[in-house]
C-alpha cells in the first residue's frame, strides 16, 4: 500500500519532534537493543557515559555499565515481562579518578523494557542529592536521640581519648555493663574485630568536625550478647575551668541505643543500596564509598590501608560444565569463605562477576598477604556441593596497600589488580604483592557470570 506524500511529511515531522525531544531533555536518554547494542543516544547520556567506556566508544550500554553494575545483564537476562521496569533509580557509583579527596560521582539509572527487542535507560547525576539526603539522615537520627524515649539510650560520656567517663544506670539497662566499664574505651560496645584503635579515634576527630558521627552495626552486651544498634556521637561544649584547675569531665557524648526491633526496615532498606543480591556481600556501590571514606582518613592521619583482589580461577569452565545456577552457588560458597576469614571491620564486596575485593583498614602489605593467603588455602580445601556434586575451585589474588592514602581507590585497586594478574600469569591458585616491578603490567580482566570485568 503506497501512503500519500503527507503522511510521509507528517510521519518525517514527528520523527525530528521525537529526536528534538531526546536531545534536549535534562536527562540522560540511551535506546539500546535487548543485548545493550545502542541505537540513540543523546549528549547528556554520552557526556555521563563516557568515562566509563575503555576505548573512547558509545557502542553497548551493558558493556558500558558492567564494572559499576555487574548484575544488569543479569537482571535483563531474566526479566520475563513483555515489558515494563527493569529498575528504577539504581545507584552508579564512579570513584574519583585517583583523587581521594574528590567525591565519587553516583548516577542514577532507570532501565526500562519497552518490547521484546528495545531498552530504554534514563541517566541522570545525583552525586549531590545523594549527599543531601545522607546529611538528612543524620539530622532525623539527632532528632530521634532527642525526641525518642530516653529508656532506650545509653547515655555515656567519653574523654577526649573515648575511653568512658563516668558510668551511669543507662549503661547497664542496655549493656548490662557495671562501674567496670569506668576509663575502658567505647569499643568494649562492639564485637571484638568491629572496630580497630584508629576507626575509634577517627569517630571523635569526625564528631569534633561535623558536630555528630553516627553509625549502625552489631553491637555485644557485657555477657557477650549481640544487639543491632546505633551508635552516635556528638562533642561537649568545652568548659572553662576554674583559673589553676586541671580540665575534667566527658569531651564527648555517646549515645547508644538498642534498635533490633526496627533492624527489619533498615536492614531491607541497606540490602537495596548497599548488597549484591546473589551473595549478599557489600556491592561495588558500598566497597567504594567505605574505601574513599578510609583513605581519606588515611592521608590525614598517615596509615596503611590494603585492598586485595580475589578472583575465582577458570569460572568459565564451572559455568560451562555444570551450569550458571551451579556457578551462583559456587560463588555463595566462596562469599561464605571470604565473610568467615576476614574481620567485621574489613570491608569484604563482589566487584564483578567472579571478581571479589576486600579493604583492611589498618592493615600492612605483609599482614594483608597473610590472611589472603589463609582464604585462598581455605578455597581450595573446601569443595562448593551443589545439588550432591562437589565443585572443586581455587582462586588468585593480588595484595596492594598504600601507606598514606594518597593516589586513592583508583591507584590502590590498580595495584591489586595487576598483582592479581601476575597471580593468575604465574599459575593461579596463589597469592601476590604489589611490587614496582609490576607497575608496568596490564589489569586482569575476569570470566564472570555476566561477562563482568573489573579494571581499576
Amino acid at each position: 500500500m503506497r501512503h500519500p506524500p503527507e503522511d510521509f511529511a507528517e510521519l518525517r515531522a514527528e520523527h525530528e519532534a521525537l529526536i528534538q525531544f531526546l536531545y534536549l531533555a535534562p536527562v540522560g536518554l540511551v535506546q539500546a537493543d535487548a543485548d545493550g547494542a545502542i541505537g540513540m543516544i543523546n549528549p547528556i547520556a554520552a557526556q555521563l557515559l563516557m568515562p566509563l567506556s575503555r576505548d573512547g566508544g558509545l557502542d553497548n550500554l551493558l558493556t558500558l555499565l558492567q564494572d559499576v553494575a555487574p548484575d544488569l545483564r543479569h537482571l535483563c537476562a531474566r526479566y520475563e515481562r513483555p515489558a515494563g521496569k527493569i529498575c528504577d533509580g539504581l545507584h552508579l557509583h564512579l570513584h574519583a579518578g585517583g583523587n581521594a579527596r574528590k567525591q565519587p560521582q553516583i548516577l542514577s539509572l532507570t532501565l526500562l523494557k519497552l518490547d521484546a527487542g528495545r531498552l530504554m535507560a534514563v541517566l541522570e547525576d545525583v552525586t549531590l542529592q545523594v549527599r543531601r539526603e545522607r546529611q538528612l539522615r543524620q539530622n532525623e537520627a539527632w532528632l530521634n536521640a532527642i525526641l525518642t524515649g530516653i529508656a532506650d539510650y545509653a547515655l555515656v560520656g567519653l574523654d577526649a581519648q573515648g575511653a568512658i567517663a563516668a558510668w551511669n544506670p543507662s549503661i547497664a539497662r542496655v549493656t548490662g555493663h557495671g562501674q567496670d566499664a569506668v576509663g575502658r574505651p567505647y569499643s568494649i560496645f562492639y564485637p571484638p574485630d568491629g572496630m580497630t584503635p584508629e576507626h575509634l579515634l577517627d569517630r571523635l576527630r569526625e564528631a569534633g568536625r561535623d558536630g555528630w558521627s553516627l553509625d549502625e552495626g552489631r553491637r555485644v552486651r557485657a555477657d557477650g550478647s549481640a544487639f543491632w544498634g546505633s551508635a552516635l556521637i556528638a562533642p561537649l561544649p568545652e568548659r572553662e575551668p576554674p583559673s589553676g584547675a586541671v580540665p575534667e569531665g566527658p569531651a564527648y557524648c555517646l549515645i547508644l541505643r538498642d534498635i533490633s526491633e526496627q533492624r527489619g526496615a533498615s536492614e531491607q532498606r541497606r540490602q537495596e543500596a548497599f548488597a549484591d543480591h546473589l551473595t549478599g556481600l557489600a556491592n561495588r556501590r558500598a566497597f567504594f564509598e567505605a574505601a574513599g571514606r578510609e583513605l581519606e582518613r588515611s592521608c590525614a592521619l598517615a596509615r596503611p590501608t590494603a585492598v586485595i583482589a580475589f578472583d575465582a580461577d577458570h569460572f568459565k569452565t564451572i559455568n560451562d560444565r555444570h551450569g550458571h545456577p551451579a556457578g551462583d552457588a559456587v560463588l555463595r560458597h566462596l562469599a561464605g569463605l571470604l565473610l568467615s576469614t576476614f574481620r567485621e571491620v574489613d570491608v569484604v564486596a563482589r566487584v564483578g562477576g567472579e571478581e571479589f575485593a576486600v579493604l583492611l583498614p589498618s592493615t600492612g602489605l605483609a599482614q594483608a598477604a597473610l590472611v589472603a593467603e589463609r582464604l585462598r588455602d581455605a578455597v581450595a580445601a573446601q569443595a562448593a556441593e551443589v545439588d550432591g556434586v562437589r565443585i572443586a575451585c581455587t582462586v588468585s589474588a593480588g595484595v596492594a596497600c598504600l601507606d598514606d592514602g594518597e593516589g586513592g581507590i583508583d591507584l590502590l585497586l590498580k595495584r591489586a589488580d595487576q598483582a592479581l594478574y601476575a597471580a593468575k600469569r604465574g599459575g593461579r591458585n596463589r597469592v601476590e604483592s604489589w611490587r614496582p616491578a609490576l607497575a608496568g603490567a596490564p589489569v586482569h580482566q575476569s570470566e564472570g557470570n555476566e561477562g563482568a570485568e573489573h579494571v581499576a
